[in-house]
């Protein structure tokens, strides 16, 4: 456990399974400075782990995140200093989502209860989701007359599009797991009390595929959308050949190859 039981972030690392807990249950997981600071020294010392394939991201207590501290925020529009306030929270956290996206691993939401505002774009902005059935997903920007923050327009618009990405921001108090996995943006729904195995088995079977094969595949899907064909080309070409010149490519097409013989 790389933290204090009383931060408000905990880093746990199990082989080549990390896990990210959000440790603010009292606050239901509520995005303050300190916690985004915190994700952010976590972000960073997951993605130099060479050692790590799988990065899951859970929350405390009985919601994943109810988004931005609402607290934090409402002192600071009352103090009218919203743009020093605000805009240094979100350098911080806008900062560990960068590293999520950036990181050559994959990174597992694990949500259970709810994911609102802010804390629905941290679910979303992973590469990957599994939800509790009774999960709930809850945009909640527009109530408070504010755009969506936090990385949940990078998230949800590349998967849903942009027209159910209005309607979802704009037209939608909240939305269910099963909802979510029909759009596309939670890959399994589990029954809440075998969440936490069930994220295990899932990160476990994320971890069996090899280094290069995850950061390849992950630079190569996210580029995919605004790179031009021919450049795309080159990426897949110039990764695929780093891949080949690796250890487990040579023993994998070994064991391919001896088949039958």
């Amino acid at each position: 456990m790389s933290a204090a039981p009383s931060d408000p972030a905990l880093l746990r690392i199990e082989g080549p399974i990390a896990t990210i807990t959000l440790n603010r249950p009292a606050a239901f997981n509520s995005i303050d400075l300190s916690i985004a600071q915190k994700l952010e020294q976590l972000g960073a010392e997951v993605e130099g782990n060479d050692d790590i394939r799988v990065l899951v991201i859970e929350g405390e207590g009985r919601a994943f995140s109810a988004g931005g501290d609402l607290q934090t925020i409402g002192a600071a529009a009352a103090a009218d200093n919203i743009a020093p306030v605000v805009g240094e929270l979100l350098k911080h956290y806008h900062a560990f989502i960068e590293t999520v996206r950036r990181m050559p691993k994959i990174v597992l939401s694990s949500v259970n209860g709810s994911a609102a505002g802010a804390g629905m774009g941290l679910a979303f902005v992973t590469d990957l989701c599994i939800a509790a059935d009774d999960a709930r997903f809850t945009p909640a920007y527009a109530k408070i007359g504010v755009s969506p923050d936090g990385g949940s327009t990078v998230g949800m618009v590349g998967t849903v599009g942009t027209r159910r990405a209005l309607q979802l921001f704009l037209a939608e108090d909240s939305f269910t797991a099963q909802q979510a996995h029909a759009w596309g943006l939670v890959a399994r729904v589990v029954p809440a009390a075998e969440l936490k195995a069930e994220t295990r088995k899932f990160a476990e079977r994320l971890a069996q595929n090899p280094p290069a094969a995850i950061a390849g595949t992950k630079s190569l899907v996210y580029q995919a959308a605004v790179t031009p064909t021919r450049q795309q080309l080159d990426a897949e070409e110039a990764k695929i050949i780093d891949a080949m010149h690796t250890d487990d490519f040579r023993v994998a097409v070994k064991k391919f190859t001896s088949k039958g013989k």
